[in-house]
C-alpha cells in the first residue's frame, strides 16, 4: 500500500498489526511529501485509508474524481485547484491500496466512486495495470509505463507528465468522453443505456 502522508502511513500500519491473516507492505517515498491539513474546514481524516481508499477531498456532486495513490495524492489536489479554475468540481479520491478498497461493500465503493460519474482520472508513478477497473471506459490513467531514469523526481514527473496540469488536461478529456459516451480510443458507444456501471465492476 502506498500512504499519502504520516497521517495515512499511521493508519496503514495500525491496520496491518490488527490484520495479520494477510500479507501486506508499505511502500513509502523518498520525497518531502506534506502533511496534509485535516483540521476543520480541511481535508477528510486519515482513519479512511483503513478502508483502502476514501474521499479526501471534493464535492457531493463532482463533475469528475480524481484517484491518487501515495505522493502523487499531492498532484491530484493540485489538479483539482486547477480544475476548479475552469469551473469542474473534481473529487479527489486517496487509495493506499486498491485490494483492502476492493474488499469493501459495494455500497461503501459506490459511495466514494459514484457509479454516474464516468468522468474518472487516475495518477500514480508506476505501470497503469489495475487502475483500469477504478476509472472505467471513459477514465483515464496517468501512469509512468517505463523505469530507469535518474534525476531529481520533479524533472522526471515534468518529463513524463506526471504532473497537476497533466491531470487536469486528462480529466477534461474524460469529461468529454463522459458527454459524448465515446471510449477511450474513438470507440463510438451505443445510445442505448448502459447496464454495467462504470467499469469499476463487472456488469
Amino acid at each position: 500500500m502506498r500512504p499519502a502522508d504520516a497521517n495515512e502511513t499511521a493508519v496503514c500500519w495500525r491496520q496491518i498489526l490488527e490484520h495479520r491473516t494477510r500479507p501486506a507492505g508499505l511502500v513509502l517515498t523518498r520525497q518531502d511529501v506534506p502533511v496534509l491539513d485535516r483540521g476543520p474546514g480541511g481535508l477528510a481524516p486519515a482513519e479512511g485509508a483503513a478502508r483502502g481508499g476514501y474521499v479526501l477531498a471534493g464535492s457531493e456532486s463532482p463533475d469528475v474524481i480524481l484517484v491518487a495513490t501515495g505522493s502523487e495524492v499531492q498532484i491530484a489536489l493540485d489538479a483539482r485547484e486547477l480544475l476548479a479554475e475552469d469551473g469542474v468540481g473534481a473529487r479527489v479520491v486517496s487509495m493506499p491500496c486498491r485490494e483492502w478498497f476492493a474488499a469493501q461493500e459495494l455500497s461503501y465503493q459506490d459511495e466514494v466512486l459514484p457509479p454516474g460519474v464516468r468522468a474518472r482520472v487516475s495518477v500514480e508513478a508506476a505501470v497503469a495495470q489495475g487502475w483500469r477497473d477504478i476509472v472505467g471506459d471513459a477514465g483515464r490513467v496517468v501512469s509512468l509505463e517505463h523505469f530507469g531514469a535518474s534525476a531529481d523526481y520533479r524533472r522526471l514527473y515534468e518529463e513524463f507528465g506526471i504532473t497537476a496540469t497533466a491531470v487536469a488536461e486528462a480529466a477534461h478529456d474524460c469529461l468529454r468522453d463522459a458527454v459524448t459516451s465515446v471510449r477511450p480510443g474513438g470507440v463510438q458507444r451505443s445510445s442505448a443505456p448502459t447496464t454495467g456501471g462504470t467499469g469499476d465492476r463487472p456488469a
